[in-house]
């Protein structure tokens, strides 16, 4: 085998999971002396918990509250607040905004140049200058597995688009996934997240930089993922919640190392342009995005047996052999009113929006290259 046959597995270097186990994150600061950074979601009582508990031991404890994703201004001034705060370790108690808004704090408190030096497509893409504060990510929903990636997804409002900051020693030390802290989750909330982590888990699959180690997560955590995510239409189910949050943490690994495609190519853009949540843009683009990519790669004479392989799991999930996923999934789009970007006039900006997709870095990764009137279909109502 050569190198270029070479596949490497990023993931966190210590994942903790079981109902309970956030006690954890205090043990594990407990290594890092000095004053800490919680970065926390708006509605999340454990972060008070934490930080009483630290500031208990006597340690200096600074907070952000992360209203939405990360925004460019925003983040400036978080970091401009806290430069000299002698910060020894971040921790993020949140959804994926407020990981990756503790994330990129934690990525950007030691770098010497300005934040854009560092991010891609609207900046120069610099890799970090300067390793990472240690960072610990408590995922309080279950959608992005931001506690496992090695980017963070930052708004960049002059542009109207969303673009990552990406390093892989931006992996959290420690993920920690504890499904009590996702119980009682709004069913809109847990059907947005979990068609994002769906997405995650079969973006991966078909992603034309896919390993065998991507695909044998992938392949193990879409059904039961989309399973979990059924059951959970009809009411709370404590099995489900676990599965979700274990599925969403598959879905940020797998596409930490095999990359994404056309439908978050699409949704960066669309998210930037009209504020609509990031999940349901994705569970929106994704039946079409697939209808899109099978009929391009059947065209172009490439091998589709993927599809065929997600048609079949996802098929098995609604217990409907012989149905496409995408007809599938567009059915349960449908009947659960997903919100997306409907009613947000796209049209006068659909070709600013192609190609503002087409120059985005999860674009790279779609199993076959679409045109900007293939592009231009999946936009379309």
């Amino acid at each position: 085998m050569s190198a270029s046959d070479w596949a490497a597995l990023a993931t966190p270097p210590r994942t903790v999971s079981g109902r309970g186990c956030r006690g954890i994150v205090l043990q594990a600061l407990a290594a890092f002396l000095g004053p800490v950074l919680l970065v926390r979601g708006q509605s999340v009582a454990w972060a008070d918990t934490l930080a009483e508990e630290l500031r208990a031991e006597g340690r200096a404890v600074h907070t952000v509250l992360s209203r939405g994703e990360p925004a460019l201004p925003a983040l400036e001034a978080s970091l401009s607040a806290l430069r000299g705060a002698d910060l020894q370790a971040v921790v993020a108690v949140g959804g994926g905004s407020a990981i990756d808004l503790g994330k990129a704090l934690a990525a950007l408190l030691r770098v010497r140049g300005p934040v854009p030096d560092y991010l891609e497509v609207v900046g120069r893409g610099l890799p970090l200058d300067a390793a990472p504060l240690p960072f610990i990510a408590v995922p309080t929903t279950a959608g992005t597995g931001a506690e496992a990636t090695k980017n963070a997804v930052i708004d960049i409002p002059d542009h109207q688009r969303k673009v990552s900051l990406r390093d892989t020693r931006m992996i959290p030390r420690i993920a920690v996934l504890d499904a009590d802290l996702t119980d009682g989750m709004p069913w809109p909330v847990t059907l947005m997240t979990g068609l994002d982590a769906i997405t995650q888990l079969i973006e991966p699959l078909l992603s034309a930089r896919a390993t065998p180690a991507t695909d044998v997560i992938c392949r193990g955590a879409i059904g039961p993922a989309m399973r979990a995510l059924i059951r959970l239409s009809d009411g709370e189910c404590p099995e489900a919640r676990a599965t979700m949050l274990m599925a969403a943490h598959l879905s940020g690994i797998a596409l930490a190392n095999a990359g994404l495609g056309a439908v978050h190519g699409v949704a960066g853009v669309i998210g930037g342009q009209t504020g609509a949540p990031h999940g349901a843009i994705c569970g929106q683009l994704l039946p079409k995005v697939l209808r899109v990519n099978r009929r391009a790669a059947a065209q172009a004479g490439l091998d589709t047996t993927q599809f065929d392989e997600v048609d079949a799991i996802i098929a098995d999930a609604f217990g409907r052999p012989g149905q496409s996923a995408a007809e599938l999934l567009q059915g349960f789009v449908d009947r659960h009113g997903l919100p997306g970007w409907a009613g947000t006039a796209l049209s006068p900006d659909i070709d600013r929006i192609v190609d503002m997709a087409r120059a985005s870095s999860s674009m790279k990764a779609n199993p076959v290259a679409l045109s900007p009137e293939e592009l231009t279909e999946v936009l379309r109502p």
